[in-house]
């Protein structure tokens, strides 16, 4: 049993660092932004309320992007624009992110924090 839960404890810190991997560089990329820790924890901020939100019958996931876009133009400067590039941009790194260490390494994770991976 302690070993299932730091298995998972395992999981979800590397989960949430690939996701605020994925902010990080979409942040520096669109606004100049250099903090990781940051990302880290508009990742984990993201990620809460995109699970609040995401259950909502048919609209659900629709709120729930709106909701994530607007938790990054919370964090970062810029507009909602960029805030939403950021998300787009984020999205496409987790993704080459998780293909490298999937793929290539056999890794079987996922990117907390980014909806969508």
């Amino acid at each position: 049993m302690v070993t299932e839960f730091i298995g998972s404890l395992v999981a979800f810190i590397v989960a949430l660092l690939i996701g605020g991997l994925a902010i990080y560089i979409s942040a520096r990329v669109i606004v100049g932004v250099d903090d990781y820790s940051h990302a880290v924890i508009t990742a984990l901020v993201g990620a809460i309320a995109w699970a609040l939100t995401a259950w909502i019958p048919l609209i659900g996931p629709i709120i729930a992007l709106i909701v994530w876009i607007a938790v990054i133009n919370w964090r970062y400067p810029g507009d909602w624009i960029k805030a939403a590039l950021i998300g787009l941009v984020a999205w496409v790194s987790a993704l080459v992110i998780l293909f490298v260490l999937n793929a290539v390494l056999g890794l079987g994770i996922g990117a907390f924090g980014v909806p969508g991976v």
